[in-house]
């Protein structure tokens, strides 16, 4: 199958019922996509870090200074550990998620294994990322953001659950 990663961020926002159709994807492909929506976060935690230490070294003197003078090892060293947190942090999230869905699929009588729901949440959970990755920059309560990022999720993965196959009768 043959299809953009642009195709899959497009539908991953608009369109979760063919979310289920994207569980036959090569893993290889989902991971791509999963690393670039890690390279996107990684991003946003890095402006975050930059505005963030601007503003914390500003009120001493000597630590500005030494920031100033070693920015660019920090800056390198920064982003790559910021870019391997977000990665565990999100595969980990996947992969939770997906247990989850396990039991979706079981409530729902529908067919489908780990394997599956784990490539159809890497896709389910863009909206989620992106909105909660966003509203750092606005003063909201991390919780109440972290609740919604879950409840976004799990609609986007109950739809995707519903078009899974049925389970044959016994």
């Amino acid at each position: 199958m043959k299809i953009k990663h642009w195709q899959l961020f497009k539908d991953s926002l608009i369109h979760p019922k063919k979310l289920a159709a994207y569980r036959l994807l090569p893993i290889g492909k989902v991971i791509q996509y999963v690393l670039l929506l890690v390279t996107f976060v990684t991003i946003i935690s890095f402006i975050q870090f930059l505005t963030g230490v601007g503003l914390e070294t500003s009120q001493i003197k000597g630590l500005k200074e030494f920031i100033n003078d070693i920015k660019w090892l920090i800056y390198p060293f920064a982003f790559i550990l910021l870019f391997l947190i977000n990665s565990f942090s999100l595969f980990v999230q996947i992969s939770i998620y997906a247990f989850v869905g396990i039991g979706t699929l079981k409530l729902l009588k529908k067919r489908g294994e780990y394997r599956h729901l784990w490539r159809t949440t890497a896709i389910a959970i863009t909206l989620s990322t992106i909105f909660t990755t966003l509203l750092v920059f606005f003063p909201v309560n991390a919780r109440l953001c972290s609740t919604v990022g879950i409840i976004i999720t799990a609609v986007y993965l109950t739809i995707a659950c519903t078009k899974y196959p049925n389970q044959p009768q016994k």
